[in-house]
């Protein structure tokens, strides 16, 4: 274990999970369930849902993931008491894995079709009409193509390991994904129409607060901190002792909820903004036309209102940015099987890394042959109902399973005051019975509808 790679730095280590926070589950997938589930409402419940039960899972996964330096299996392992302990830590690891690499492969769909639309306004400026209709028609070369492209970058990077893959790349893009961010927020809240998005976002209606929303509220909180199928715990792996856990984990939560919000605060407003622009946004019922394609509806159509290469250019920064936010979070998915196949079977990183990519890619276009029976179940069965109950195993595995003073321990090496913080006067007892009851409770109330 000695020679296992670290973050080189803590700033490294918080780009690197915000990163993998901050994707399209945050840019994408956030704003979208915002629209879907009563706008502001949601807002108000999902953050509920990050600080009170996202963020203590996250601590657990960070906590158990540094004191093992390993791969989710080894890690749910080592702190097991018992053969049936340890049977069931085996289990959860692999669980984790085959959810981190089913979210992949959809995940790798939707970030080819951010990478074709970033592609799209280049080749209209270069005069290429017909790879332009190709790169934004969703036909089944193209979807391929794109996805393929994408998963290949994702394993190159991956490929090059976690200081000069995982860190640098972070560390590279983020800022970038911040700036883009910023500036298209800018231009889109000075349009007139986009005042009533900004209405629906910010202006709750307690009244949509129903099992539904809270349910979808927190599998979005899990999602997007990349929780439950042992993301944050590899991560948690590759920090120096000396690391603050607690506040480390404050950080990325602040960081990942705060982005979140910013990011509705673009895509909600662009909603009807290309509403007034002919998009169809809703249905004769008044729900929202959802969808993973949603996006692709929306924006095109107020890109399109734009005057001349303005609108272009705009594309190319938005699509840039979707492109950026889906590699920093796919590099930490990918990442969790590596992390076992390098770790459990000795075979290198770069062998591992291709393998593994193309066995999800695989599953990838199994996916896209099937999209309207296999697109919808696997997102529902991996972020909605998988990865919360995956994080109330691992509350479990921190609170019941593992010895209170083995846990004190392991987070004194980077806080040696911890005993006598807010922290953990409450962490134990909540990640030991609040999180695992109320994320199960959850869970349970919305299978009996």
């Amino acid at each position: 274990m000695a020679s296992r790679e670290q973050f080189s730095s803590k700033t490294g280590f918080i780009m690197a999970a915000a990163g993998s926070a901050i994707g399209l589950g945050n840019i994408w997938g956030f704003p979208t369930q915002t629209a879907s589930n009563g706008g502001a409402a949601f807002v108000l419940v999902y953050f509920v849902m990050a600080f009170c039960l996202a963020y203590p899972a996250l601590m657990a996964e960070l906590i158990i993931g540094r004191h093992a330096c390993a791969n989710a299996v080894t890690a749910l392992q080592l702190i097991s008491n018992g053969p049936r302990t340890r049977a069931l830590g085996t289990g959860v690891g692999l669980y984790g894995v085959v959810v981190a690499s089913l979210i992949l492969s959809f995940y790798a769909i939707v970030a080819g079709w951010m990478l074709a639309f970033f592609l799209d306004p280049i080749a209209k400026l270069l005069g290429q009409a017909e790879i332009s209709q190709w790169l934004t028609d969703s036909s089944l070369s193209r979807n391929l193509t794109a996805m393929i492209a994408f998963m290949a970058l994702t394993v190159w990077i991956i490929s090059q390991g976690i200081t000069n893959g995982i860190e640098k790349w972070s560390t590279r893009l983020m800022p970038v994904l911040l700036a883009l961010l910023v500036l298209l927020i800018i231009y889109v809240l000075r349009q007139p129409e986009a005042q009533e998005g900004l209405k629906v976002y910010l202006l709750p209606d307690f009244d949509r607060i129903d099992p539904s929303l809270i349910l979808n509220a927190l599998g979005q909180a899990f999602f997007s901190l990349s929780l439950g199928v042992g993301t944050m715990l590899i991560y948690g792996s590759y920090l120096s002792r000396e690391s603050n856990l607690p506040r480390l984990g404050v950080m990325v939560t602040v960081v990942d909820s705060g982005i979140a919000f910013i990011a509705g605060l673009l895509i909600v407003p662009a909603m009807y903004v290309a509403q007034a622009y002919g998009a169809v946004i809703f249905n004769e019922d008044g729900s929202l036309v959802a969808g993973p394609q949603l996006i692709f509806q929306v924006l095109p159509t107020l890109f399109h209102s734009m005057e001349g290469v303005i609108g272009l250019l705009v594309a190319l920064a938005f699509f840039l940015l979707m492109s950026i936010a889906s590699v920093t979070s796919s590099i930490s998915m990918l990442e969790v099987p590596v992390a076992l196949t390098t770790e459990k079977y000795g075979i290198s990183r770069p062998k591992a890394t291709i393998l593994i990519g193309i066995v999800i890619a695989a599953i990838s276009t199994l996916i896209l042959l099937n999209f309207d029976q296999l697109f919808d179940a696997v997102v529902t069965l991996t972020t909605v109902y998988s990865q919360p109950l995956l994080g109330a195993l691992l509350c479990i595995f921190v609170g019941w399973i593992w010895h209170r003073d083995n846990l004190l321990e392991e987070i004194k090496k980077g806080d040696p005051n911890v005993e006598s913080t807010l922290f953990w006067k409450i962490w134990p007892f909540y990640v030991r019975f609040v999180c695992p009851v109320l994320i199960l409770a959850t869970f349970v109330q919305s299978l009996m509808g």
